[in-house]
């Protein structure tokens, strides 16, 4: 089944071996987890939601490079939107504080600590310490 949509061509049999990230599924399923976290109708303007159901009911699959980059940045959006406060915290004030830590007790003589840096744990450690407000993670 083909459509004719302006300039370019949206078909419904896509190339079979090659996954697109932007496809009907995904979008579908970002929507989804978007609604049931309640920030599609609270946190995405209405124009981003109307593009990202037009290309759901049009599209099986976005081919147009202009389509692409609108629906990257309202698919950056939903993400951020959908991150949890935790895994912000890590990216955010984690990383950089294990890291900091790591080097000064690398100062200090503990050979050691050259991996807390890179530590999942200790990294985690820091980010809920910072959240919680504890002094000493400042």
């Amino acid at each position: 089944m083909k459509r004719d949509l302006g300039e370019h061509l949206v078909t419904s049999e896509h190339k079979k071996g090659r996954s697109n990230f932007l496809d009907r599924g995904t979008l579908l399923k970002l929507k989804s987890r978007a609604m049931r976290a309640g920030v599609w109708f609270r946190c995405l303007p209405r124009i981003d939601r109307v593009l990202v159901d037009l290309t759901i009911k049009v599209a099986d699959y976005v081919c147009s490079p202009y389509l692409v980059s609108s629906l990257i940045a309202v698919v950056g959006k939903l993400e951020g939107f959908l991150e949890s406060k935790l895994k912000s915290a890590i990216r955010e004030f984690g990383v950089p504080l294990a890291r900091k830590l790591s080097l000064f007790a690398q100062r200090w003589g503990n050979l050691s600590a050259a991996e807390w840096g890179r530590d999942p744990g200790f990294v985690r450690y820091c980010a809920v310490m910072k959240l919680n407000g504890y002094p000493c993670m400042v």
